[in-house]
């Protein structure tokens, strides 16, 4: 596999990346790096967590220039999370060549944004609704843009934001780069391809690592009734750092944050009526250890990235494998293992099998454990 030294990468970008922490590339990385520096478009198939930020943002920042203070670059996300993340990350990457990113989203106050804006980042990382909002403004131009990223674009399909995402496209010159990034590659995502970009290389990091090999992965068979006292005995017997528990819907994940909180346990819910200071006070909280179990809606946690998430807890099962695949990245991430455990009820199994079948895994049966092993 290709080294980071084999990349011929410059100084400020070489260093600030070591000063990150990189000694190997992944093997998203290393097959997608060169050919973006080859300014070819590429589809990128890769699960959050493998790394794929730096997969766009090293040779992104690579081939900008800092002295043309205009936006050369611009990322796609579906959440404000994610855009969040994302441009810290481009900031690191950037810092030694003076390469500043801007993040653009949803709930921040527009006016700063159009101040910040007017300052001449050299990166914008938005989400759809709001880009669209400043290019209807005028407030933003991208009428010298190089590359466009769409990160987590079966997400960003998956919210509705197609429309969005057209419109945004039809307002970049004719002549740019497109990296498109997705964990699943439906058919829809491959007609975005097929319309917007020019003669794509797929990069593929197989299956097996889509499901991420050190994530171990359970299912417990449980009636619906025993879900709560069940899970109460996991949180207690598992050497826990950090864990995420979904919920199916919003109200299931208010009543359990809630139901845990009353038990002692330290934690908090992350769902779609939140406001964005709720949510960013919720993140803030999870990230620096200050709760321990953070209960989300699959929505609430797209893009979601926390270091040091050792558990997830589907307390609900999945609609799909899609899901499923989305939820359980968020442990076992930058090749640290992790645990997925799935609660299913008897009239689930046949869903449970689907799942399986379609990501390849092996979900391995686990007992309940009884009440004395939490005592």
């Amino acid at each position: 596999m290709i080294t980071i030294k084999e990349l011929n990468l410059s100084t400020p970008v070489l260093e600030a990346i070591s000063k990150m922490g990189f000694v190997q590339l992944t093997p998203i990385q290393a097959k997608t790096i060169p050919l973006s520096l080859a300014g070819k478009d590429v589809i990128g198939q890769a699960q959050t967590g493998t790394g794929k930020t730096a997969a766009y943002g090293i040779p992104l920042v690579e081939r900008l220039d800092p002295r043309q203070k205009h936006i050369q670059a611009l990322v796609i996300t579906p959440t404000r999370e994610l855009a969040v993340q994302v441009a810290e990350a481009l900031n690191q990457i950037g810092q030694l060549k003076h390469i500043r990113t801007l993040p653009i989203y949803g709930g921040q106050d527009i006016k700063r944004q159009i101040r910040d804006l007017a300052k001449g980042p050299h990166i914008i990382v938005g989400t759809p609704g709001r880009l669209l909002d400043h290019l209807r403004r005028k407030t933003m131009r991208l009428n010298q843009l190089q590359t466009v990223v769409l990160d987590e674009a079966d997400e960003m399909l998956d919210m509705g934001f197609m429309n969005d995402i057209e419109s945004i496209l039809k307002n970049v010159p004719a002549k740019h780069q497109t990296l498109l990034f997705s964990a699943t590659m439906p058919q829809k995502i491959k007609n975005l391809a097929q319309q917007f970009m020019s003669h794509p290389e797929t990069v593929a990091t197989g299956t097996q690592e889509l499901t991420m090999p050190n994530i171990d992965q359970y299912y417990l068979r449980v009636q619906e009734r025993q879900k709560f006292d069940t899970l109460c005995r996991l949180l207690d017997i598992q050497a826990l750092d950090l864990a995420i528990i979904f919920g199916r819907t919003k109200r299931r994940v208010r009543e359990l944050a809630e139901a845990l909180g009353k038990r002692g346990y330290s934690v908090d819910g992350m769902h779609g009526d939140l406001n964005q200071s709720k949510r960013d006070r919720v993140m803030r909280a999870f990230r620096n250890g200050s709760i321990e179990i953070l209960v989300a809606t699959d929505v609430a946690a797209r893009g979601l990235d926390v270091s040091g998430v050792t558990h997830v807890f589907n307390f609900d099962i999945p609609q799909d494998s899609d899901s499923y695949v989305h939820r359980i990245g968020r442990t076992g991430r930058a090749g640290k293992s992790g645990e997925a455990i799935t609660f299913v009820t008897p009239r689930e199994m046949n869903q449970l099998r689907r799942i399986e079948q379609s990501t390849k895994g092996k979900i391995v049966r686990q007992s309940v454990p009884a009440l004395s092993a939490a005592i």
